[in-house]
């Protein structure tokens, strides 16, 4: 089967500020007299991943492995530093939901704004709202501003947005914790039925369990660099076992 993702040596480099700047005004003046120094991150280091059509893959490790940059780096919010990155096919990327809405609009302003960043047009918006509110259980909230919303509510509004339609692509960091545990569920089945219609899946995911569930495939990166990749159930075991030895 073609391969949906291709990941040729692909590195992403930071660069940090060694001293710390109390001010944006303080950290420009620096900058425009060359007095400040940066420290090179590498957040990922030479990553060769190939994801086939339909394939679900989870990826885990620490905090800073660089799960969330190779997720930025898939979905084109980030140019890897070098190296290439090929996409076949459509993205909807669930990273930092809500990043797109205007907290001044109320919820149903909201789903027009996105859906025209997602490429949908008004009306595809308009016949897709009633389904929008009812996932997103908001029905008495739709026309309150959404700066009045809890960090759940607008999670739940942006999950439910995203995937609306059934993209090539998905891919998730870590937003199936949003709500509570029935929503979880709901977020869970949505996402398996998109599966089943051949959507190709990457998460992140601090739940091992949810991993374990959803995924066929897992990857395991460590400091920037895969050191593992294979059936889900033997990566998350021996994960696991790690995990445990480290805590213990």
């Amino acid at each position: 089967m073609a391969n949906i993702i291709e990941l040729k040596d692909v590195s992403m480099r930071f660069n940090m500020s060694k001293e710390r700047v109390d001010s944006i005004k303080e950290y420009l003046i620096r900058l425009a007299k060359h007095q400040l120094q940066f420290e090179e991150f590498w957040a990922l280091k030479n990553i060769n991943l190939s994801i086939e059509k339909g394939d679900v893959v989870g990826l885990v490790g620490l905090n800073g492995s660089g799960k969330s940059t190779t997720l930025k780096v898939i979905s084109g919010i980030l140019r890897p530093t070098t190296g290439t990155v090929s996409v076949s096919g459509s993205i909807s990327p669930l990273i930092e939901l809500g990043a797109g809405f205007d907290y001044d609009l109320s919820a149903r302003e909201n789903v027009f704004l996105n859906g025209s960043v997602l490429g949908f047009s008004r009306q595809t918006m308009e016949e897709k709202m009633d389904d929008i509110i009812d996932f997103a259980e908001l029905r008495d909230f739709m026309d309150v501003a959404i700066k009045n919303y809890s960090s759940g509510m607008v999670a739940r509004l942006g999950f439910s947005i995203a995937t609306i339609t059934h993209p090539d692509i998905l891919i998730v960091d870590e937003i199936l914790s949003v709500g509570d545990f029935l929503f979880q569920q709901k977020c869970e089945k949505r996402i398996s039925d998109m599966m089943s219609g051949g959507t190709t899946v990457i998460i992140v995911s601090h739940s091992i369990e949810q991993i374990e569930r959803l995924c066929n495939r897992v990857v395991w990166l460590d400091k920037g660099t895969i050191i593992m990749d294979g059936p889900a159930n033997e990566i998350c075991e021996i994960y696991k076992n790690e995990a445990g030895k480290a805590q213990g």
